[in-house]
C-alpha cells in the first residue's frame, strides 16, 4: 500500500493569518479534493499532519476542529475521495512538544499507526516545516505554491529533494504516474 501524507492549511483548503477557525472559514483549494480522489484511485492512503495552534491559543475548540474536519471528510466523500486519517498537534510554539512540525513526532504516530516506515512516503506542504518534518523521517518532501508555498520557495533553505508543484492537483498528478515500486 502506498501512503501519502498532506498538511492541510494552505494544501487541502485556503489558509489565513487569522486561522481556520470554524467550518465555514473551512473552504477547499480549487481542485484539492479531485486530487485526493486522484491519489486514492492511484492506490494512495491519504493521511492528513495539521499543526492546529490555535487549539492551544484559545481561538478554538476541539468540537470546532472536529467539524472542519466532518465538513472536509463530508465534500471529499462527494469527490469520491477519502482521508484515512487525521492527525494534529494542538500546541503552541512555546509548548516544545514534540508532535508540532517541524519536529517528527506526528510523523512518528503515523508510522505506528499504520505500521510502516516513512523511508521515501511523499510528505506535501507550503511551509519550510512540513518539508523539514517528512525529510527527517527520510521521506520525500513536496512543496506545492499555495498557502504559504510561494514565500517558501522564495526563503529557499529547502530540504534537499524537495519536489516543487504549483498546487495539491499538479503534485497528486505527479505522484499517481509513478511506477508501483517508487
Amino acid at each position: 500500500m502506498k501512503f501519502v501524507i498532506l498538511d492541510r492549511d494552505g494544501v487541502i483548503n485556503y489558509d489565513s493569518a487569522e486561522f481556520i477557525k470554524n467550518p465555514d472559514e473551512w473552504q477547499p483549494l480549487p481542485g484539492s479534493l479531485e486530487a485526493i480522489a486522484l491519489l486514492n484511485q492511484a492506490g494512495y492512503r491519504v493521511v492528513v499532519a495539521t499543526n492546529q495552534s490555535g487549539i492551544g491559543r484559545g481561538l478554538f475548540d476541539m468540537s470546532a476542529l472536529n467539524a472542519m474536519h466532518q465538513k472536509m471528510h463530508k465534500l471529499l466523500s462527494q469527490s469520491g475521495g477519502r482521508v484515512d486519517a487525521v492527525f494534529f498537534c494542538p500546541h503552541t510554539a512555546k509548548d516544545a512538544c514534540n508532535c508540532r512540525k517541524p519536529e517528527t513526532g506526528m510523523f512518528e504516530q503515523i508510522a505506528d499507526r499504520f505500521g510502516i516506515r516513512l523511508t521515501g512516503v511523499p510528505g506535501i506542504g507550503d511551509s519550510l516545516r512540513d518539508l523539514e518534518a517528512i525529510h527527517a523521517m527520510g521521506g520525500q518532501p513536496i512543496l506545492v505554491l499555495t498557502g504559504k508555498g510561494e514565500k517558501t520557495k522564495a526563503d529557499g533553505n529547502l530540504p534537499e529533494g524537495t519536489l516543487i508543484f504549483d498546487n495539491l492537483q499538479q503534485a497528486a498528478e505527479y505522484l499517481a504516474k509513478l511506477p508501483e515500486d517508487e
